[in-house]
Parts: C-alpha cells; sequence; structure tokens
C-alpha cells in the first residue's frame, strides 16, 4: 500500500470538481472526528491502482499537508459509460480504530454449478463488518461447490475470522440455488420427443 497525495481542493472556486477531472485528478471529500469536512483531489491513475488493489471499500494511506494519515473508503462514484472513479468520499481513521464497513462476498464454486447445468441466484453481493481497520478483510468467501437444487446460503455461511464480526442479520439469505438450467439440448430432445408423440397420434 501506497501513500496517495491529497492536495486540498477551492471550494471558493466554481466548477472545481470538473476543473480536477480535466486535469486528471479525481475530486473528493474527507471527514472525521478530527476533520472537518474537506474537499480534496488526488491523482487518477495513483487512485485507481489503490482501489484496485485495497477495494472499494478499503483502507488507503495519503499525505495531506505534509502529514500521513489513513482513512475508509466510503463511497466511489464511478463514470456509466468508461467506469473511470468520478468521485470519493474518505473517512479519517484514528489509530487501530473499530470501524464498520461492507466487503465483497466471493461464492466460491460457482462455475462447478454451471458445469452442472444449474444457477446461483444471488441476493446479495456484499457484507457489512465491524473489526479493527488493519483486519478489514478484502472479501469473504462462501463455498458452494457442493450446493444443488433447494440449497440456499444465508450470511451466517460466510467464512470469517474470529476478530472479525458480521453485523448483518446470519440468518438472512445471500444466494440460493433455485432451478436447473436448460441447454440447447435439452430444448431440441423436448422438441424432437414432442413431434414423435404428434406422429404417433
Amino acid at each position: 500500500m501506497t501513500n496517495l497525495e491529497l492536495n486540498k481542493r477551492d471550494n471558493k472556486v466554481s466548477n472545481s470538481a470538473k476543473k480536477a477531472r480535466r486535469n486528471g485528478k479525481v475530486p473528493g471529500v474527507l471527514y472525521g472526528k478530527t476533520i472537518k469536512s474537506l474537499m480534496f483531489e488526488v491523482g487518477e491513475l495513483e487512485l485507481a491502482r489503490e482501489i484496485a488493489c485495497e477495494g472499494e471499500h478499503g483502507i488507503l494511506n495519503f499525505n495531506l499537508t505534509g502529514e500521513n494519515h489513513k482513512a475508509l473508503v466510503k463511497d466511489v462514484q464511478r463514470d456509466p459509460v468508461s467506469h473511470k472513479i468520478i468521485h470519493l468520499d474518505l473517512e479519517e481513521l484514528q489509530g487501530n480504530q473499530n470501524i464498520i464497513s461492507s466487503v465483497p462476498i466471493h461464492y466460491v464454486g460457482e462455475e462447478i454449478l454451471t458445469k452442472r447445468g444449474i444457477v446461483l441466484q444471488k441476493e446479495r453481493d456484499s457484507v457489512k463488518v465491524e473489526c479493527a481497520a488493519d483486519l478489514l478483510p478484502k472479501y469473504l468467501e462462501v463455498k458452494v461447490n457442493r450446493g444443488g437444487v433447494g440449497s440456499v446460503y444465508k450470511f451466517g455461511d460466510l467464512e470469517v475470522a474470529s476478530e472479525i464480526s458480521i453485523v448483518d442479520d446470519l440468518n438472512s439469505v445471500i444466494a440460493s440455488i433455485s432451478y436447473e438450467r436448460k441447454t440447447v439440448a435439452d430444448d431440441m430432445e423436448a422438441v424432437v420427443e414432442s413431434e414423435e408423440k404428434d406422429l404417433n397420434k
């Protein structure tokens, strides 16, 4: 993890966010217990690299006016067409404080279900957790490779370290396998059987 260089953005200047983007910067807002809401800009390429590494709800290290800080990514806005980051919200962290954040869910073995001709219906793609900032996982996993039609997965099925607590209701459903996917071959076979029945009438 590298230190990002954040520069204060003048909120008195009109269209400062647009100007920042034109100059290859991403505008953002930083807030926290010791920092009043502060507008900043950061290099687009450097930020994209760190977000790709740490995740859209991860921890970022940054330098602001010569001082090192650490912040939790609270919100990332992307352009709907280019998918480039166009705005960022950060919450400053104090030491290794406890935080609550959302992390992605990885469904391990989904490709095996696909090969078996069944489909995983995902209800949730992230989970809210509470832990020390330094222990925030990039994602949590749930193994679905042995599931079959009718299998149901809940937040409580996620693999999680003892130092991390799941904030969401452990009994809430995150995914299920509810039906088999018919292949083209199955459809053709059904058509042939139907035609044969018509001929035998």
